[in-house]
């Protein structure tokens, strides 16, 4: 399999024959009227701000099927989707395992509200597979799960300051929902209305990838931090990929503050590997929390710890932590199937060297044509940064004007049939859905978009 996806991507992309014109604009005539019916409904007529396309061009796509690596609009437009409902539907669309065990759980019905084996064989498939946790705890959704860690870490340590970094989100959880103040160790200033300032200033807010920020944090509120939160390797605010060694630095000056390290996996959990990033840094997080992978793509969250932090936990311990759909039979069904998939034997492998080789594809072609252009990429993750940097590893580090040019890509890859995240800050995924058929197509369709976006350059 290796060998024909390195035939399929070798060659130089830079003397590959490709359009030099803009695709016409597709059909989005049932969308916008969904969209103009949306608006009396919701807030910005979405349930969720980045699908209102703000950051794009036209009209949000309202998607009215998924199968393998393929969705659909209401117009009918078809697309290889590389958003893959934000990342968790590894296995792609409408996968048939997936979809049989929950059509076979859903005959029993579908909430009780109480303890079912499927909890159970869930969590135990996780556990055993899993070297990073002992018990977990499952949640309704990664931002409920994040939420819960905090908790849980201010519960077990007795302090209440937390160190988050800029550039990493973690959901919109109050203490969490804060970017930097001015200077190199700030109180969190509150990035939402709603929220608190007494809220945010229980949150530190520190650059990324600086070894002194961290140190001074620690030593100007001695005593007082429960736990430093990072993503298992920052996704949502561009691919912000840090040294193994920051990482490792980051553990150590933890456990010399007894503070607890919380690794955010929400993106990154049993998609780099079944054991995420932290198995990728070979560091070992002292809480992680998961999300909507492990449920297939449905509401479900998960955070876990060794048995003796999680013993903290209500009814066990004095940290109070409940949710009535928490380990709804129907997603943990979901869970079970994918994750099933997941330890297949090369799944992982098989996965990301198809990836790498899409990514790095598209860098030769960017390259040969001297294109502001670089293709970061971790696993079955990738982002398209329109820099000439070797490293971003900050949010500093990301031009703010460069998502000019994402606007005029994000366009022109629809037009071509090629769906990605409507902002420039967001990565993509590959799929196992993906065959080398599709990504021979996307490619081609990136590369010619790439020259339409760099023709009046």
């Amino acid at each position: 399999m290796l060998e024909s996806l390195k035939k399929m991507f070798s060659g130089n992309e830079g003397d590959m024959p490709v359009s030099t014109g803009s695709k016409p604009d597709i059909s989005r005539e049932k969308s916008a009227e969904l969209y103009e019916k949306a608006k009396n409904y919701f807030p910005g007529g979405v349930n969720s701000p980045v699908r209102a396309f703000k950051s794009v061009y036209g009209t949000p796509l309202f998607i009215q099927k998924g199968d393998g690596c393929f969705v659909w609009d209401a117009d009918g437009n078809q697309f290889i989707d590389f958003c893959g409902s934000w990342g968790p539907l590894i296995l792609g669309h409408n996968h048939p395992k997936v979809r049989d065990k929950v059509t076979e759980v859903m005959q029993n019905g579908m909430s009780f509200g109480a303890p079912t084996a499927l909890e159970n064989e869930l969590a135990e498939l996780i556990i055993k597979n899993n070297k990073f946790v002992e018990k977990i705890r499952f949640t309704s959704s990664g931002t409920e799960a994040v939420m819960s860690a905090i908790r849980l870490a201010r519960g077990y340590t007795g302090k209440d300051k937390i160190i988050k970094f800029e550039g990493c989100y973690h959901g919109h959880t109050d203490s969490l929902l804060v970017k930097a103040g001015s200077g190199l160790v700030t109180f969190g200033e509150t990035s939402s209305a709603g929220v608190p300032k007494s809220f945010a200033q229980e949150t530190i807010v520190i650059p990324l990838n600086d070894k002194d920020a961290i140190k001074a944090a620690f030593e100007q509120f001695k005593g007082e931090v429960a736990a430093v939160i990072i993503e298992g390797i920052p996704a949502n605010n561009g691919l912000l990929m840090q040294d193994v060694e920051y990482i490792k630095y980051l553990e150590n000056i933890c456990k010399e503050n007894k503070a607890l390290l919380i690794f955010d996996e929400v993106i990154t959990g049993f998609r780099l590997g079944f054991e995420g990033a932290a198995a990728h840094y070979g560091v070992k997080p002292d809480i992680v929390t998961y999300g909507k992978i492990i449920g297939g793509g449905l509401p479900v969250g998960m955070y876990g710890a060794s048995a003796e932090i999680m013993g903290h936990i209500s009814p066990d311990g004095g940290v109070y932590q409940a949710g009535t759909l928490s380990g709804n039979p129907v997603a943990m069904a979901a869970g079970i199937a994918q994750l099933t998939e997941l330890l297949r034997s090369g799944f992982y492998k098989e996965l990301n060297n198809k990836a790498s080789e899409f990514a790095e594809s598209i860098q030769r072609f960017a390259t040969a044509r001297n294109y502001k252009l670089k293709v970061f990429h971790v696993g079955s993750i990738f982002w398209l940064a329109f820099t000439d940097k070797d490293k971003i590893q900050s949010a500093d580090d990301i031009d703010p004007t460069s998502m000019e040019k994402f606007k005029v890509l994000h366009r022109e890859l629809l037009n071509r049939g090629i769906y990605i995240g409507p902002s420039g800050y967001e990565v993509g995924f590959v799929s196992a859905a993906h065959t080398k058929i599709e990504l021979e197509k996307a490619k081609r369709a990136i590369l010619e978009s790439l020259d339409v976006v760099f023709r009046n350059k």
